[in-house]
């Protein structure tokens, strides 16, 4: 089963995520699944209080995009969608602060927004035989979802990209290679990109903890 069905206390990440995506000022969601899996995806979305669209993702993240951004291009409810935000299922504990921090910078103006956070741990480059070097971190943020853009900027700039042959690893990237600027915001360490089983476990204590909030929040 892919990654955004397994489930933490009880829930998926992706519905997590969906959660998440609502809370912070979200309105309609477009899901990007493999071929015959909507199934999967459709049960474990069961009960989000939301518009929900499926798209058949591709074979590399940009490609999933497109069909997705697709989707937003023949809903009739969607034409006068101006924000667009991609959001990567395995972050699932993303604050809805976040998001609607994304949102309100698309809104303010920016064509593309990504939330980050600080490097932290000291940063090595190996230069192979000539031994290695220290790179200095100051400057360097990670980079996290949902990212956020003007919608007709990234369809733009993914149009442009299928032209030139690019092939980028997120779509800010995208639209950087196009001459848009990028906007950074503040992220979170909560928003933790669940990839390996340890990954699970912070994520459980991270639920845990914002449980633990809600019960007593003195």
């Amino acid at each position: 089963m892919p990654k955004a069905l397994r489930e933490i206390r009880g829930r998926s990440l992706v519905a997590r995520s969906a959660d998440a995506l609502l809370a912070g000022g979200c309105t309609h969601l477009v899901v990007v699944v493999a071929q015959g899996l909507q199934e999967h995806f459709q049960a474990a979305l069961a009960g989000i209080n939301a518009p929900i669209s499926y798209a058949v993702g591709g074979s590399r993240r940009q490609d999933s995009v497109v069909e997705g951004l697709r989707v937003l291009a023949t809903d009739p409810e969607l034409a006068t969608c101006r924000v667009v935000l991609v959001h990567d299922a395995a972050r699932a504990l993303v604050p809805p602060s976040v998001v609607g921090t994304v949102i309100e910078a698309v809104n303010g103006g920016a064509a593309a927004v990504i939330p980050v956070i600080p490097m932290i741990d000291s940063v090595r480059r190996d230069e192979h035989e000539a031994g290695s070097s220290v790179v200095d971190r100051s400057d360097l943020r990670l980079v996290q979802t949902p990212q956020g853009f003007d919608l007709q900027v990234l369809v733009a700039s993914h149009a442009v990209a299928l032209r030139r042959g690019l092939e980028v690893t997120d779509d800010a990237a995208v639209c950087e290679a196009t001459g848009h600027p990028v906007l950074l915001v503040p992220g979170s360490r909560d928003s933790l990109k669940v990839t390996e089983p340890f990954d699970l476990v912070v994520a459980e204590a991270i639920c845990d903890q914002r449980e633990i909030h809600q019960e007593d929040p003195a």
